[in-house]
């Protein structure tokens, strides 16, 4: 049994089923590169994006929410906004429901 183990080892210098640790390695470094520069990193711009954008939401704005539901920027709070959407309805939602902003106040 102990020459058949040698006689194997001594073929070709290494181990049968053995590899090199960077062949091993090489398809789960790739995958992550894949996984971080086409699905992460696009999303973290995604978010810093959306980020900026609340931060510059102010009284007036016309937005949607991410319900599908268009008004009119009333009250701007740290972590809320009152949305009118017509003359005797006011919601209030969490900052993070604005989906985007479709027109700006307009600033004279």
């Amino acid at each position: 049994m102990l020459n058949l183990l040698n006689l194997i080892i001594s073929q070709d210098g290494s181990t049968a089923g053995g590899g090199s640790l960077l062949g091993l390695l090489l398809p789960f470094i790739l995958l992550f590169a894949f996984f971080y520069f086409f699905i992460i990193l696009p999303q973290q711009r995604r978010d810093k994006k959306h980020k900026e954008m609340l931060k510059t939401l102010k009284k007036g704005d016309y937005v949607v929410t991410s319900a599908g539901i268009y008004g009119t920027v009333s009250k701007v709070e740290e972590n809320t906004v009152v949305l009118k959407l017509n003359e005797n309805v006011l919601v209030k939602f969490d900052k993070s429901a604005i989906q985007s902003i479709l027109r700006k106040k307009e600033e004279k």
